[in-house]
């Protein structure tokens, strides 16, 4: 054979290999090499994870998906994200894309037009916590643990508690229609409620046969305040019984619901816990001294249900255990974690859970809530509040 036709086939059989080398290396690059226009793919930190399944998804989603290209990769990333908060399995953390940071802000700085309801998780489903005094949800007959199934047809089996709220929320005069659940006669219904300005009171006072009743309906900026104002008019009764009602109170400010124990506990008595979790040291937070009751002057009790949550819980969880009060009602919703807005990028957030709120005796609000020295069931067939009645016999029997 001729030496240059050797030499040509043998150069021809080089580039072969070669080019079926670069193929081969080319289709055996790991899936983030596949990656084209993302910055920053690369984990910053030594991960004993494989991301190579994730990228693999990205990049099957975006050659096979008929319609993939509708979705520019920055809304694919922020769904991935939302996906990562959820995996935790915590319905209070959850990812804010641009869309809803704005509607958070917005939130913010103008009034918020609603039904009235605090909502929470339990055992799993989107709960009525309390629906709030004089609210368009109390009005259109929502109660405290109504499951909420859908909000206007769509399900809520697969929402954050914050999705759960923008969609139940929206403009005054609107209307948005509830299918709730009762799970103690497994019945469904649709309830409609017309959304409107909220506006929360913060307590009101009455005296009920010699016992002096204050109802507390929220702990917001005010109540510590208002609180005192309803102390003060205790003191100028002749009674030395007083009823603190919690029922329905979907909690609030932290620092309000440590302002109202220090009126009853010495200065330095643990208030609630925050507990971080392992290897942290836990915060305590203390009661402020203003105690202007003198040991054993004042026989009380606080009235709890299951629409009594968060700083509901703090106050009577200190009351209790500290022995200056007496729980009476039915075991509370269990509402007991701290969270903390963060942002991601200039126009995202990431909520998430970073602590957990204990009693003064280290018991756990958000696993176990509370459970009453004695066990009232509310009778709604009576006609009567049975519940204030019994705590008021119980004091007046003292």
């Amino acid at each position: 054979m001729n030496i240059y036709k050797k030499f040509g086939v043998s150069f021809l059989v080089v580039i072969i290999f070669f080019l079926a080398g670069i193929f081969i290396g080319y289709s055996g690059r790991s899936e983030i090499d596949k990656v084209a226009n993302i910055f920053n793919k690369e984990p910053s930190f030594d991960a004993p994870v494989d991301f190579d399944p994730f990228w693999k998804v990205w990049n099957l989603i975006n050659e096979k998906y008929p319609t993939a290209d509708n979705v520019d990769d920055q809304e694919k990333l922020w769904g991935a994200i939302d996906g990562l908060a959820r995996s935790l399995g915590d319905p209070y953390t959850d990812f804010l894309d641009p869309t809803e940071t704005k509607e958070f802000e917005e939130l913010l700085v103008g009034e918020i037009s609603g039904i009235g309801a605090e909502v929470g998780v339990k055992d799993g489903f989107l709960t009525v916590i309390s629906p709030l005094k004089d609210s368009p949800a109390e009005k259109a007959g929502l109660e405290s643990g109504d499951i909420i199934l859908a909000v206007d047809g769509k399900t809520t089996l697969d929402m954050s508690v914050d999705e759960a709220i923008d969609n139940i929320r929206g403009k005054k005069g609107t209307t948005v229609v509830l299918t709730v659940a009762d799970i103690e006669s497994s019945t469904t219904r649709d309830v409609s409620v017309v959304r409107d300005i909220i506006e929360v009171p913060a307590l009101d006072t009455e005296m009920v046969d010699g016992v002096f009743v204050i109802h507390l309906y929220d702990f917001n900026q005010n109540s510590s305040i208002e609180f005192q104002a309803a102390l003060r008019e205790f003191l100028n009764t002749s009674s030395k019984k007083l009823i603190i009602d919690l029922r329905g109170n979907p909690g609030g400010y932290l620092e309000s619901s440590i302002d109202i124990a220090s009126w009853f506990l010495p200065s330095s008595k643990v208030v609630v816990r925050e507990n971080f979790g392992e290897d942290t040291d836990e915060v305590l937070y203390r009661s402020k001294g203003y105690n202007i009751f003198k040991p054993g002057e004042v026989d009380i009790a606080v009235l709890i249900d299951e629409g009594s949550a968060s700083a509901s819980e703090i106050l009577a969880g200190a009351l209790k255990e500290h022995g200056i009060a007496t729980l009476i009602g039915t075991q509370s919703f269990g509402k007991g974690s701290v969270q903390e807005l963060i942002p991601v990028t200039y126009n995202t957030y990431l909520k998430i859970t970073i602590a957990k709120w204990l009693t003064p005796n280290g018991i756990s609000i958000s696993e176990y809530g509370l459970t009453p020295d004695i066990e009232v069931e509310y009778d709604s067939n009576i006609g009567l509040d049975n519940q204030l009645d019994y705590a008021v016999n119980y004091l007046n029997d003292r």
